[in-house]
């Protein structure tokens, strides 16, 4: 099958190639997946950049990616929730970096798999699993719920505007940092969109003069801003920064889980729950992708269509 891959850490994109590689193996309790769609996360290059290697081993050659949305093509033994031919999604993250969903074809837990909603596309689907499953874990931790206001700091990316929408959805006020291009996008997910960069605790003050209730921190960098919005009481995480730990805060690292993602498949076809693709990118152009996500500054998810 054809794959993209690197056979040493790297901080750019010179070791990353696409080419063929061997089809993987379908052990117990698994899946295998025809890749229609992958989704793009910033920690795809962080873990070729060697940012995880204190926390995740790596087996090179690596297959980067850890979102899909695909066609089941095959079952290991005792997987009989799925059958050929489903359509699925899964946040597909392994214990070990080695064989992930930039390629053909990927071997998935199905623990980890959930039917594909039929409200999105492959590349919406394959777009969810990641940032939404964060999203929700992050809500979930704090609580939010309806009587709280949230400020979402980075509510026009990958993360941030899935968690607006599960926020809104729960019945929360939500406020939500972005630039001034993206303040229409970001008022039509339903939150109240507020410039970042200097000036913004007085702008998210003048929302709300009480402070927010809870702050999700979806970008990293924003403990002084987060601490200066709270209300007395208030909660706050973050999916970027630690050290909110040791200011009362906690720190959010996602789970692939299935039921819960069929659980945002469900939110979304009701028609409450949209993805945005801010580009999709063939395998030979993986290297495109990560230079865009590295930016910092797509609105919505970045997708490669093998």
């Amino acid at each position: 099958m054809r794959a993209v891959t690197y056979d040493a850490y790297a901080a750019d994109n010179a070791r990353l190639r696409c080419g063929e590689v061997p089809e993987p193996k379908v052990a117990p309790g698994q899946v295998l997946v025809r890749v229609r769609a992958a989704g793009v996360n910033p920690v795809d290059w962080k873990l070729m950049a060697g940012g995880l290697d204190g926390m995740m081993d790596a087996v090179f050659p690596v297959i980067p990616g850890w979102d899909v949305a695909g066609v089941v093509t095959g079952l290991g033994p005792d997987v009989p929730e799925f059958a050929v031919g489903d359509e699925v999604m899964a946040y597909a993250r392994k214990d070990v970096v080695h064989a992930g969903t930039f390629a053909e074809y990927v071997a998935v837990d199905a623990s980890a798999v959930a039917r594909k909603p039929a409200a999105l596309d492959w590349p919406q689907a394959a777009g969810l699993p990641l940032v939404g499953l964060t999203a929700l874990r992050t809500l979930d931790r704090m609580d939010v719920g309806a009587g709280d206001t949230l400020l979402v700091h980075g509510a026009s990316g990958g993360v941030g505007s899935l968690g607006v929408q599960l926020a809104v959805d729960r019945g929360a006020r939500v406020i939500g940092t972005a630039s001034e291009r993206n303040h229409d996008f970001v008022r039509g997910l339903g939150a109240e969109p507020v410039a970042y960069g200097d000036g913004v605790v007085e702008r998210v003050r003048a929302a709300a003069p009480d402070g927010v209730s809870v702050v999700a921190d979806f970008v990293g960098g924003q403990l002084e801003v987060t601490l200066a919005a709270l209300a007395p009481g208030g909660r706050h995480a973050s999916i970027a920064d630690p050290t909110v730990t040791e200011h009362g805060g906690q720190w959010i690292w996602v789970r692939p889980d299935g039921g819960r993602l069929a659980e945002l498949a469900s939110v979304a076809d009701r028609g409450a729950l949209s993805v945005e693709i801010a580009g999709t990118f063939p395998l030979e152009a993986v290297g495109e992708a990560f230079d865009a996500s590295r930016t910092g500054r797509t609105r919505g998810k970045l997708v490669v269509v093998p």
